[in-house]
């Protein structure tokens, strides 16, 4: 990775909760090399961010990857904990905020993950917000999503990423999509429409010393979205059963996706595969366009 840092050669950073929390085994480590492969084909480097026995590793090695997949040792950070797992040499997967903080750091300027963070539904009652958020609002890197979950609270987290100066795009397209779904009701105002377009939004911000994230927002392809009445059925089960279990804060996340895994057999988790893949094939010429400005 030093290499392709040195070489100024096309970059893409990837998470890595996404292989060790997100996909099921022994799939999961399959189709994290299947997402690296993409960037490859693409002509960038991929760049998966974990943390291994107290270091940060930027481009996992195949036995660094394995391992994030496959032990049961391998926690969840965000930024806050980064501290905390490298004092006690423990290992974890990194986040969405937490792979921007260090992409960032290392010099990589362009994201690949899945849905970001967001808004939690009822946050009048509990002020859930996603810790990627904030970090985004003076993390200056391409995010290159398909919006956010559609379990969030869609509206309020992009009024919140409008108040942080978070710029938001869609690719192709004016809707803001809703990970599972092309289209969440929601627009964006800005559309661009080429790698080439995304890559010169972001440099002028830069020039102009604004230090905000970039979101592109990159909605599923229309053969691969959740069809609607599924999407609709989950989310009201999901909901109803949360609530009548008193799933509160943190824990409907993880039970909300666990859910739609379930009950739609396991048809969200083929587009969860799918969105990924788009989003790394998308960011690899980002990248590449970086370079040629």
């Amino acid at each position: 990775m030093s290499d392709a840092l040195t070489d100024n050669r096309p970059i893409v950073a990837l998470e890595s909760t996404i292989i060790s929390h997100g996909l099921p085994r022994p799939n999961n480590q399959i189709v994290a090399e299947e997402f690296e492969s993409i960037i490859r084909e693409e002509g960038a480097v991929p760049a998966t961010i974990a943390i291994i026995e107290g270091s940060i590793c930027v481009g996992l090695t195949k036995d660094q990857l394995e391992f994030v997949a496959t032990s049961g040792d391998v926690s969840k950070a965000s930024t806050r904990d980064i501290g905390f797992v490298l004092a006690k040499n423990k290992s974890a997967a990194t986040t969405v905020a937490a792979t921007s903080h260090i992409s960032q750091r290392a010099g990589i300027q362009v994201f690949a993950t899945g849905g970001l963070g967001g808004i939690h539904r009822g946050y009048n009652d509990n002020f859930d917000e996603s810790a990627d958020l904030e970090i985004l609002s003076h993390t200056p890197i391409i995010v290159v999503c398909a919006g956010v979950k559609s379990i969030l609270d869609i509206g309020a987290t992009l009024e919140r990423l409008e108040t942080l100066g978070i710029a938001v795009c869609g690719y192709q397209t004016s809707e803001f999509p809703g990970f599972y779904r092309r289209a969440s009701g929601f627009t964006v105002d800005w559309q661009l429409d080429t790698p080439e377009e995304i890559a010169s939004a972001f440099l002028e911000a830069g020039h102009q010393s604004l230090a905000h994230a970039l979101i592109v927002a990159n909605p599923v392809s229309s053969q691969d979205e959740l069809a609607l009445e599924i999407h609709e059925a989950a989310l009201k089960s999901g909901l109803e059963k949360a609530e009548a279990l008193g799933i509160r804060g943190k824990a409907v996340t993880p039970f909300l996706l666990d859910h739609f895994h379930t009950t739609t057999n396991q048809e969200s988790l083929r587009v969860n595969v799918q969105v990924v893949k788009q989003n790394a094939r998308l960011a690899a010429r980002i990248s590449k366009a970086l370079k040629k400005q």
